[in-house]
């Protein structure tokens, strides 16, 4: 039986990449590698997608380029302080729509596809050693103008990526939250045959 070391406490047994990646403020200023950074993007291209319509989009910059720039400008001051310091900065969209007989039609699982990409994209990294943090902290609004989104698309978040850097460089309201997160049990998560939860 493998032994599992995790910041917080399991239920039940997983591979320690699951409980092992958290999402931290305090980053280093190491720039990330175009290996490292397209692996990321490579596992999220392989997420399930309903319908294998792969509605995830990615537009990305990197810290010291114009773009990074205007990306940390829409993103709320509270997250400004932090986020300038990733390695660099990833928006996620999702299309709405598909195509069906030449007609498009509304994509239901347009955002649950994306979030699925989300997760991949983070665990790869987390297996490379970078670490990532998702940011809906932001004026949506202004980062759809800053980064050309059509109206068939949509913003759904944003991620900082880096190298995880020591607190001290965070501000003081944001360094006691600088620590891997708890989660509900799962007797509030699961119900066997008919909802149950809250």
């Amino acid at each position: 039986m493998t032994v599992i070391t995790s910041p917080r406490p399991l239920e039940h047994e997983v591979a320690p990449l699951f409980a092992n990646r958290w999402s931290p403020r305090a980053f280093t200023d190491e720039p990330i590698s175009d290996a490292d950074l397209f692996a990321a993007f490579e596992a999220a291209r392989w997420a399930p997608s309903a319908r294998n319509v792969q509605p995830w989009r990615f537009v990305y910059a990197r810290k010291g380029t114009p773009a990074f720039d205007k990306f940390i400008g829409v993103l709320w001051e509270r997250n400004q302080t932090w986020a300038r310091n990733a390695a660099a900065l990833v928006f996620i969209l999702s299309k709405k729509t598909f195509e069906v007989e030449g007609e498009e039609k509304p994509l239901r699982s347009h955002s649950f596809d994306a979030g699925a990409a989300w997760v991949s994209f983070a665990l790869q990294a987390s297996l490379k050693g970078w670490s990532t943090h998702a940011l809906g902290g932001l004026d949506y609004d202004k980062a759809r103008e800053v980064l050309g989104v059509p109206d068939d698309f949509e913003l759904e978040i944003g991620i900082a990526i880096g190298r995880r850097g020591d607190k001290a460089q965070l501000p003081e309201s944001l360094k006691a939250q600088e620590a891997p997160k708890s989660r509900l049990p799962l007797t509030e998560l699961v119900s066997e045959g008919r909802f149950s939860g809250k």
